[in-house]
């Protein structure tokens, strides 16, 4: 069976874009992913389009957007997984090119969170969790993760000046990061004094929603040879599943979910988790940093805390995590994060980052996560010797 490549990739600048719709961001993406692989629009057999269409006034997303590029009638999806959005529409286009019902295929991951106001945004995020038990008496998405956070600081001695040190690692990287929603490095003492959100949790712990798109185009084997930029190749992908409510699950430690995506990733894949010489992970929340560290092997269960401390995710490090900022600094337009920790992997691993560049990094990962972890998706991606 053919592999599959990621032959060019495009990427808006994240914010609050007031100067463009969600279709305006879309095409962007998709216009530099095109010039990037050197393709013209008619090479493009389908497009998948990831975000979650509450958060738009504008419902059936694929088909507008995939008129607004010029692409109808060829054929065209949505696909939903609340955060992981982007990353089930990855998958979905992988699938279709590894069965050989296309060749090449864009994916596209836009959001404009903006248009709705943050009451709005809030009241549906909270209704991520479960509804009947859980989010109908308060629940929030900073709640949820502020009990993970309550939990590992009892289990295993995770400090307050640990959850910081994601914070400011990401926001220095931010800080170089031209696409960045926040562009400035924050130092300890103010992440430290700014408001608290949901205890233990502080301003600086959480991402900021966003405005913003990202693309990358999949090409078949036969296809990808050839084309303007080497390809990067997808050499492990899996996703998996938790419960909706966290009352179903044994740990408030770390993510089922991610755990098993990451075994099964690094299986096909054929490498363990010490091959990684960079990574993309969901830090919508500090904590959520530190847990990823742990669930995908990037050290022992209950040493995230220390791992971070002792800048082992900075580039110098065992393995360099979020290097363009994170969702932290990045910001997070909920369907777009996903393609653009792609993006990133594929930056670094053609040597493209800059003064972001970590160094050999030839095998690379991305971690998106749905929700409270009712879904990830993990993704090995690799480059020719």
């Amino acid at each position: 069976m053919e592999r599959v490549g990621i032959v060019g990739i495009g990427h808006t600048v994240f914010g609050r874009r007031a100067d463009a719709n969600v279709q305006e961001l879309a095409c962007a993406a998709f216009r530099d992913a095109l010039a990037d692989a050197g393709l013209e629009r008619d090479a493009i057999e389908a497009t998948v389009i990831g975000s979650v269409p509450e958060y738009h006034k504008q419902r059936s997303l694929a088909g507008v957007i995939n008129e607004y590029l010029g692409l109808a009638p060829r054929p065209t999806w949505l696909t939903e997984g609340a955060c992981a959005s982007r990353s089930a529409a990855m998958r979905t286009a992988w699938r279709a090119i590894r069965a050989g019902v296309h060749d090449v295929v864009a994916v596209i991951g836009c959001q404009k969170m903006t248009e709705l106001s943050t009451a709005e945004i809030l009241a549906l995020m909270g209704r991520v969790g479960e509804v009947q038990w859980e989010s109908s008496f308060g629940t929030t998405f900073p709640s949820y993760y502020a009990m993970f956070a309550r939990r590992h600081m009892h289990e295993y001695g995770t400090t307050r000046a640990q959850l910081t040190a994601v914070a400011v690692k990401n926001h220095h990287y931010g800080a170089q990061n031209p696409l960045a929603m926040f562009r400035k490095p924050v130092t300890a003492e103010k992440a430290d004094a700014s408001e608290p959100v949901s205890s233990p949790l502080n301003v600086y712990d959480c991402c900021a929603n966003a405005d913003g798109a990202a693309c990358v185009i999949l090409a078949s084997e036969h296809r990808a040879r050839g084309l303007r930029q080497p390809p990067v190749w997808l050499i492990g992908m899996s996703c998996a599943s938790a419960s909706a409510s966290v009352l179903g699950r044994a740990s408030f430690t770390g993510l089922p979910s991610a755990e098993r995506a990451a075994s099964e990733a690094y299986a096909m894949a054929g490498v363990r988790a010490d091959r990684i010489r960079v990574a993309e992970v969901h830090d919508c929340f500090s904590i959520a940093e530190i847990m990823a560290y742990e669930d995908l092997g990037f050290c022992s269960r209950g040493a995230g805390g220390p791992f971070v401390e002792e800048r082992q995710t900075w580039i110098g490090g065992r393995v360099p995590v979020n290097v363009d900022g994170g969702l932290k600094a990045k910001g997070h337009p909920i369907g777009a994060t996903g393609v653009s920790m792609t993006c990133e992997i594929v930056k670094q691993l053609r040597g493209e980052a800059g003064e972001r560049q970590v160094p050999r990094a030839d095998v690379g990962l991305t971690h998106n996560v749905g929700g409270i972890g009712q879904y990830c998706f993990v993704q090995v991606m690799a480059r020719d010797e």
